[in-house]
């Protein structure tokens, strides 16, 4: 079992940025694929971005790459997500996964965190 918890969610302008993390429990986290999603009001969650185990592999959703980088400190146990050139479509909760294989995909995850609040005003 590992525990997620997220932050650096906030209200930023358009074009501005933020940087989320997500710190994990456990020492099995530099085991772990990770992945960031999101959920804006009235819509399903989506996914963001992800990385596998070693960090060595990236996936970024069409609208945020380019923009959105993900990585992860495996000696810190926490991931993070650079995020860039924000629009107000950014405007969602923010949740990080853990995938127990390590592959880091976009589906197939274990444990999700709670969520951190990222407004983007115009």
């Amino acid at each position: 079992q590992v525990q997620l918890v997220e932050s650096g969610g906030g209200l930023v302008q358009a074009g501005g940025s933020l940087r989320l993390s997500c710190a994990a429990s456990g020492r099995a986290f530099s085991r772990y694929g990770m992945g960031w999603f999101r959920q804006a009001p009235g819509k399903e969650r989506e996914f963001v971005a992800a990385i596998n185990w070693t960090g060595g592999s990236t996936n970024y959703a069409v609208s945020v790459k380019g923009r959105f980088t993900i990585s992860k400190d495996n000696t810190k146990s926490t991931l993070y997500l650079q995020m860039n050139s924000l629009k107000p479509e950014d405007t969602a909760v923010y949740y990080c996964a853990a995938d127990r294989l390590g592959y880091g995909g976009t589906k197939g995850y274990d444990y999700w965190g709670q969520g951190t609040q990222v407004t983007v005003s115009s």
